[in-house]
């Protein structure tokens, strides 16, 4: 594939999930309160031309044919108004369009791994074409007469069975493909492209639309289109060769003798009065349509689609000229100017730093998406669980226009996704009385919220059923032996955040849902590898929170400078809660002989990085140096360094492939960054560091 057909594919993915993203959110709001809207109605069946058309063009069949039998559902359902059906059409609408919306995704996903796609579309075609058949059948019952344009059309060659219309000057004669199926309703949607041009014309079977008699008289003889002259005639033909599932055409004339009838009509108002009542149908379906577009069209035109790689190489540079500009600065070459000469020059850096940081904040500001996209799609899962698993329950979204990177977004849709599930199958009650028994409502909520903190985003899950019992986890994980210390050593948050341990799970038997014994492990490790933190609370009875913290960039982050002997290292700002001096009277040691000490009523482990970096100094004592009180997740410490240099931001650069051997991010190493001075500094990752430093040492 060449790098113009890879460009119209990667357009073509972006636009098709946009659309089926969009289409997810309209169906679970929708559902809501059981009935489409008109303007619903008429963007679902704009979604569905699109993707036929975009899919016939990418020549991927089995999206184009299925999103094509929507779009004739949809066109129906526009022309004849949703309320035409009744509270059980609708429902099953709601069932067949949530099973398309499933097909196209998982088409979609196919086109993505490079999958063939499905060819058996039968039995799912035959599903949408069964119920416009349901609903158009219903209509069928309404109008009393509609055997009088049966002699519309008997049977006979060339211009001998022509409608008896004394107004019409000449005809377009119709033939569709054969085997299409529900030919009435595919003449009717011809019929309707014409109209909707403003041509004024009548057509025949009068009644097509909501007669399925008329079906057999189309497939045999075809439809017509009576014009008054020949000028509007030829304009309908032109619009004819832009219509699907015609097979041929052709305009035929009245004979000679004919022609002089329309000379008296003005005289008949009788006769003109059907031409007039059709005049009213043309403006009466287009000012919904036309109100859509107006409203939307500057959206279009002030928004734009940014492959990834480009935004990455931008944040790239940005942060080359971050430490460039503090390479400038920071140059010893200064220290030989004159005092009026580097005045003038601070001046200069000063507003080079203050464009370089509003670069930085509008390059970062490029990357950050909100996370409502995130969010709507627990709506769905929530609704296809509680019909699973027959409960009541609503979710509640909070905070869904929160903006976070793009990268952490696509990163943590799996964690909620599986936190909403087990908060779906674990924690709301199976039985609804237990819920009233509690004094509960018997609808259970879970609440999906996002805040923003000054440099992270905090998301939280909570659902209030029936929580967690810290013995009982304790009692499973002894059966299952992963206990690491007495039982009776096991705080509250030790014993929850047992459930986040590979292998475990409190489900008895293997569901749709849960069971596996993979899950929490799987959230906290990905919630971990960008940068984030899981913790969860839970009182039995009353529901169970759980908390991510996750930070809005992984590029640029606000660290530390610390020194251990002539290594600098930077530590994020977000992970310290305290520095501070400490005298040899202040050390408590353990009965292991291990370094603590107490800082607000508790106490915690010493680490020495010169030590366990096996990194040489001058500064061993712990008076002359100093202790950073840092924390991660459930993890806290106290780190030992020589001296701190300050804040800065950096820009986090990953490690080079061929350190890849040595699994330095096992050793509390994240990355590095590039200083003003040239040099390179270690970010900690406090999370790795303490494991390995404190837990693999024991």
């Amino acid at each position: 594939m060449d790098n113009g057909m890879e460009g119209m594919l990667d357009t073509y993915l972006f636009e098709t999930n946009s659309l089926l993203d969009r289409l997810d959110e309209m169906l679970v709001a929708d559902e809501k309160i059981g009935d489409f809207s008109l303007d619903d109605v008429n963007e679902i069946f704009r979604i569905m031309h699109t993707i036929k058309g975009s899919s016939a063009m990418m020549e991927f069949g089995s999206l184009a044919e299925i999103a094509h039998h929507i779009e004739d559902l949809f066109f129906y359902i526009r022309d004849k108004g949703i309320d035409s059906l009744d509270p059980q059409h609708k429902k099953e609408l709601f069932n067949l369009m949530f099973r398309s919306e499933d097909f196209l995704r998982g088409q979609v996903e196919k086109v993505e791994a490079g999958e063939a796609l499905d060819t058996d579309l039968d039995s799912f075609s035959a599903d949408i074409n069964n119920f416009l058949k349901k609903i158009s059948g219903a209509q069928t019952e309404e109008p009393a007469p509609p055997e009088a344009p049966a002699a519309a059309a008997p049977p006979a060659p060339s211009t001998d069975n022509l409608p008896d219309d004394k107004e019409a000057v000449c005809f377009l004669h119709v033939y569709l493909e054969e085997g299409i199926g529900m030919e009435n309703l595919r003449a009717y949607m011809i019929v309707n492209a014409v109209k909707e041009c403003g041509i004024d014309f009548r057509y025949y079977p009068e009644n097509m639309e909501s007669n399925s008699e008329t079906t057999a008289t189309i497939i045999e003889e075809g439809f017509f289109m009576a014009f008054k002259s020949e000028e509007a005639a030829n304009k309908a033909s032109d619009i004819l060769r832009t219509q699907g599932h015609i097979r041929s055409y052709e305009l035929a004339f009245l004979p000679e003798e004919e022609h002089a009838a329309p000379d008296p009509v003005p005289e008949k108002p009788q006769t003109a009065a059907p031409a007039e009542t059709s005049v009213p149908e043309k403006p009466a379906p287009k000012p919904a349509p036309q109100a859509k577009p107006a409203q939307s069209a500057p959206v279009k035109q002030n928004l734009i689609s940014v492959n990834l790689m480009k935004l990455d190489s931008l944040q790239n540079i940005v942060g080359e000229i971050v430490i460039t500009e503090s390479m400038v600065t920071s140059s010893p070459e200064l220290n030989q100017l004159s005092r009026d000469a580097y005045d003038n020059f601070m001046k200069s850096a000063r507003q080079l730093r203050k464009l370089t940081d509003d670069l930085q904040d509008i390059a970062m500001s490029l990357r950050m998406v909100p996370i409502s996209g995130v969010f709507q799609k627990m709506s769905r899962i929530v609704r296809d669980m509680k019909q699973k698993l027959n409960k009541d329950v609503r979710l509640t979204l909070i905070g869904e226009d929160t903006e976070v990177d793009k990268t952490i977004v696509d990163s943590i849709q799996d964690p909620i996704m599986h936190m909403v599930r087990n908060a779906m199958d674990h924690g709301i009650e199976d039985d609804v009385q237990d819920r009233i028994n509690e004094g509960k409502s018997a609808q259970g909520e879970i609440v999906l919220s996002a805040t923003h903190t000054s440099s992270e985003v905090v998301i939280t899950i909570a659902d209030d059923g029936k929580g967690m019992n810290p013995d009982k986890l304790l009692a499973k994980a002894r059966e299952k032996g992963i206990l690491t210390k007495p039982e009776s050593e096991y705080s509250k948050k030790e014993a929850l955040g047992l459930i986040m341990l590979p292998g475990f799970s409190t489900n008895q038997e293997v569901t749709e849902f849960s069971g596996r014994g993979v899950g929490m492990d799987v959230v906290k490790k990905n919630v971990e590898a960008v940068g984030g933190m899981v913790s969860l609370n839970s009182d039995e009875g009353k529901g169970t929170t759980f908390t991510m913290k996750i930070p809005l960039t992984m590029a640029i982050v606000d660290g530390m400078k610390v020194t251990v002997g002539r290594s600098i290292f930077t530590i994020p700002i977000s992970n310290i809660r305290q520095s501070f001096k400490v005298t040899s009277d202040d050390i408590i040691r353990d009965e292991s002989g291990n370094e603590m000490i107490e800082r607000m009523g508790s106490f915690y482990p010493v680490v020495r990085l010169h030590r366990f970096y096996n990194i040489n100094t001058e500064v061993t004592n712990l008076e002359d140096g100093i202790l950073m009180w840092v924390e991660n997740s459930d993890r806290s410490f106290c780190l030992f360094v020589d001296e701190l240099l300050g804040e800065q931001q950096v820009v986090v650069k990953p490690f080079p492939a061929f350190l890849n051997f040595f699994e330095l991010k096992n050793f509390g190493c994240s990355g590095c960054t590039i200083l003003g001075d040239g040099n390179i500094s270690i970010i900690l990752d406090i999370q790795s560091l303490y494991s390995a430093a404190l837990e693999n040492s024991q």
